[in-house]
């Protein structure tokens, strides 16, 4: 499995969670100059910004600690830049996917939801 076809698993796995929890998706990979933002979610008037982390494990940290300062600053610069109507409130959450490759088969071990991470 190549990278970032782990990477698209990862995003479709976290979409399809948010949908099970009653998010709707506004979008997807949604990038602009500053940034890019990986899911674009809304539920109970909030809107919000997420970002995907997929790793096999958590040997070298958790999948969240590899949004640092500098990746959050992106993913605020791209949410500045998307289009907000109404006054809606916003924040930004962190999915963690960990996964195992079974002969090329993408498995979903675990699925940890972090809101309003940053």
């Amino acid at each position: 499995m190549s990278k970032r076809s782990i990477g698209n698993e990862g995003e479709t796995t976290a979409a399809n969670y948010l949908i099970s929890k009653g998010y709707l998706i506004r979008s997807r990979n949604f990038t602009c100059r500053g940034g890019e933002i990986d899911i674009v979610a809304e539920r109970g008037g909030c809107l919000v910004f997420v970002e995907v982390k997929t790793r096999k494990n958590d040997r070298y940290g958790a999948a969240a600690e590899y949004v640092d300062r500098t990746k959050a600053a992106r993913v605020r610069r791209a949410a500045a830049a998307y289009p907000i109507y109404g006054g809606c409130d916003i924040r930004f959450d962190i999915i963690e996917v960990y996964y195992e490759d079974a002969d090329g088969m993408f498995l979903v071990k675990e699925i940890n939801h972090i809101e309003d991470a940053f």
